[in-house]
């Protein structure tokens, strides 16, 4: 299972909160990547993109696709290629259950967070994920300006 948003000792290097406003999150999992030393280095950085990204399966593993890590500056020609597939790290198990959901029930898997754990490793947050309609969307957006609204309204009472 996936830490809570924001465990102490986390250092997030990348957020896709449109993913949120997209999708109606299910179950989420705490995912390893396999990096090369160059990607490491620019996400030390602080430096990537989860804009586009997505989760698939490819030969039987979960890979990450269309995540846009830039190249390390200093690196010069042993640098690595931006947005090139990188494999994720799971339990045989999680793996099974989060490709059998995605072929049978037509789910998605979204990458959520991407963060350096208390150890320094680099992890990602990925969910399951339903996509919401358009009118779903349009219900959680009123949802949010009432709260926002109803906030603003109490703090001038009190």
């Amino acid at each position: 299972m996936a830490p809570p948003r924001g465990s102490p000792g986390d250092r997030l290097i990348a957020e896709n909160r449109r993913a949120r406003f997209d999708y109606e999150l299910l179950d989420t999992f705490e995912a390893g990547i396999q990096l090369t030393g160059t990607e490491v280095k620019s996400l030390r950085e602080g430096r990537a993109s989860l804009g586009e990204s997505y989760a698939g399966e490819m030969g039987g593993d979960l890979w990450l696709f269309n995540v846009h890590i830039p190249e390390y500056g200093p690196a010069n020609r042993f640098n690595h290629e931006p947005k090139r597939p990188r494999r994720l790290l799971l339990h045989r198990k999680e793996i099974n259950r989060l490709i059998g959901a995605v072929q049978r029930e037509g789910m998605t898997i979204v990458p959520l967070r991407l963060y350096f754990n208390a150890r320094g490793l680099a992890k990602l947050q990925i969910a399951l994920a339903r996509g919401k309609k358009t009118y779903d969307k349009r219900e959680a957006e009123k949802k949010r300006d009432w709260e926002r609204d109803k906030a603003r309204l109490m703090r001038e009472k009190g």
